[in-house]
């Protein structure tokens, strides 16, 4: 019997528990951090005003974070520790002496968190591949990458080049007006390479955009209650919708990635259901806006080092490093959270079990003991792969290659076509504050 057959009142109280249990949730994972984190910042507590100040989408983040790296490699806040050190953000990032996730408790707040968790897919809660641990990391892991490989990834390049060239000609006709950047390319480019990837049908990747562009939030923290209630109902509809779409995948697979992991089997064992509808939905939601912010970035970056630009444009061999090097000045993901699970040591101060600390991405990039003048934008960098923007250890960004290559092709193919586009005023940041990229992007393409 379906919901749509029931009782009306059991459909009722079945709402209404919902809405209470996501009311508690997000009060758990969004209501209550910001309250703290507002309460830590009027104090002067400076990784909190990072966190909030990141909301605002402006360079004061980065001034922060100078301030932060000023006070040692690991400075001591009222929620924690938080590093701008590039060798102490690795170590975080790669030790076992840390693990992703919030401290859990056995009491009651820990009963009402676990009873008020999602029951749909979520890219920030098991068994999603950001938060699970050993052995289940190891054995999901290993089976994913087993699709996910640099070949797989290569093999799109000549299909995402193709995406790229399709977007720029539907552009054509209106190069000399200007264009939201956000809207009509950088978005629509990855949508379309996870739609390929995920083996959806022409007619349905409409509906998987707005399931990306809706969802992609859920990986941020802070969200109001009206954006935590779009992005809850985008997983909720995204998780039918994929149910529906890995039992035609069973029936008739196709020559796509999504396909090929509903198969793939490792000492006769393979991803379950649930597993399986993990990872589309982290492909698409961590996917799709880390590669928009990654696109918005380098166009913007580029726009405004007219020098550099020419110098990728002399040596074309430059794009794959110039993609490195945006990602390393301004990256699409600031930064990311580790528990300690034991007594351990970080940037020689000691640091005890439970404890969280924050490893600000954005300033490990920026460390002047690895990258020498770190605020120059600098095309022909060469340890600009260096950076850790795509996380580290067994955490480090499963689609790390896929989002290079989109990031290369995309990058080149706007600029070889339009090298005289420009940036228009009414460009903004999205008020996000892990996630760092533009919501809009005006350009005229061919002043």
């Amino acid at each position: 019997m379906t919901s749509t057959t029931l009782p009306a009142p059991r459909v009722a109280r079945r709402r209404v528990a919902r809405e209470v249990r996501a009311g508690v949730h997000w009060g758990v994972a969004h209501g209550l951090p910001t309250l703290v984190l507002r309460r830590a910042a009027d104090r002067g507590d400076l990784q909190a005003q990072l966190v909030l100040v990141g909301s605002r989408g402006t360079d004061e983040v980065f001034d922060l974070v100078e301030e932060i790296r000023a006070r040692g490699p690991l400075y001591r806040s009222r929620l924690g520790y938080v590093t701008a050190s590039h060798a102490a953000v690795r170590q975080v990032l790669t030790s076992d002496d840390f693990r992703t996730g919030l401290p859990t408790s056995d009491g009651a707040l820990g009963r009402v968190v676990r009873w008020a968790a999602p029951t749909t897919l979520h890219p920030v809660e098991p068994p999603s591949l950001l938060v699970s641990e050993p052995p289940d990391h190891t054995r999901y892991r290993r089976l994913v990458t087993r699709v996910f490989t640099m070949r797989a990834v290569e093999r799109l390049r000549e299909r995402t080049e193709e995406i790229a060239a399709g977007l720029l000609d539907a552009l054509e006709q209106r190069a000399a007006d200007p264009v939201d950047l956000v809207e009509r390319y950088c978005a629509q480019l990855p949508v379309t390479v996870i739609a390929e990837v995920l083996g959806v049908p022409e007619e349905e990747r409409p509906r998987v955009l707005d399931f990306g562009s809706h969802a992609a939030p859920s990986l941020d923290l802070g969200l109001d209650y009206r954006r935590y209630r779009s992005v809850s109902r985008a997983l909720r509809q995204f998780d039918a919708w994929l149910g529906d779409h890995l039992d035609r995948l069973r029936r008739a697979p196709g020559d796509d990635l999504l396909s090929e992991l509903v198969a793939v089997r490792h000492e006769g064992e393979g991803l379950t259901e649930t597993e399986l509808k993990a990872t589309a939905g982290l492909v698409l939601a961590a996917g799709f806006e880390t590669t928009v912010n990654l696109l918005g970035n380098g166009i913007a970056l580029l726009h405004d080092h007219a020098a550099e630009r020419a110098r990728v444009t002399a040596d074309p061999s430059l794009w794959a490093n110039v993609v490195e090097e945006a990602l390393r000045l301004d990256p699409p993901v600031l930064l990311t959270g580790r528990m300690a699970v034991r007594d351990t040591e970080v940037g020689g101060q000691e640091v005890r079990a439970g404890s969280m600390v924050t490893a600000i991405l954005g300033g490990a990039n920026r460390d002047p003991a690895v990258f020498a003048e770190p605020l120059r934008f600098d095309v022909g960098r060469p340890n600009a792969r260096d950076h850790i923007a795509f996380s580290a250890g067994r955490h480090h960004c499963l689609g790390a290659q896929l989002a290079r290559m989109e990031g290369e092709v995309g990058l080149r193919a706007i600029w070889q076509r339009y090298p005289d586009l420009r940036l228009e005023p009414g460009g903004r940041r999205r008020e996000t504050r892990i996630l760092r990229g533009f919501e809009r992007l005006p350009a005229t393409l061919r002043p």
